[in-house]
């Protein structure tokens, strides 16, 4: 089994910063791509920003050149620094690992979902 452990969110003003960490634990064979995924009350979960293993990213056209993630492949940690914070940008925030896991001595391709982390951004 895999467990993730989201730290980081909170509450903070407009304009402000936060920073996320997911630190994945358990049996890993190889993880490919980490990333963090977001959900506001009343909305779909979306993708907020992916990392692959070799360090290529993606983010959502609405966080570009806001955020930034990150990864210690060392520490199967993915980070999420988080700058000129909006109000929309309030949600709960997931992180997501994606890649080959080890299940009663067999090796699976899954994905495993953090527990999620609430991020506010209000005045």
């Amino acid at each position: 089994q895999v467990q993730l452990v989201e730290s980081g969110g909170g509450l903070v003003q407009p304009g402000g910063s936060l920073s996320l960490s997911c630190a994945a634990s358990g049996s890993i064979a190889a993880i490919n791509v980490m990333g963090w995924y977001r959900q506001a009350p009343g909305k779909q979960r979306e993708l907020v920003a992916t990392i692959a293993s070799g360090g290529s990213t993606n983010y959502a056209d609405s966080v570009k050149g806001r955020f930034t993630i990150s990864r210690d492949n060392r520490k199967n940690t993915v980070y999420l620094q988080m700058n000129s914070l909006k109000p929309e940008d309030t949600a709960v925030y997931y992180c997501n690992v994606a890649g080959t896991f080890v299940t009663s001595g067999s090796y699976h391709y899954s994905q495993f979902w953090g527990q999620g982390t609430q991020v506010t951004v209000s005045s």
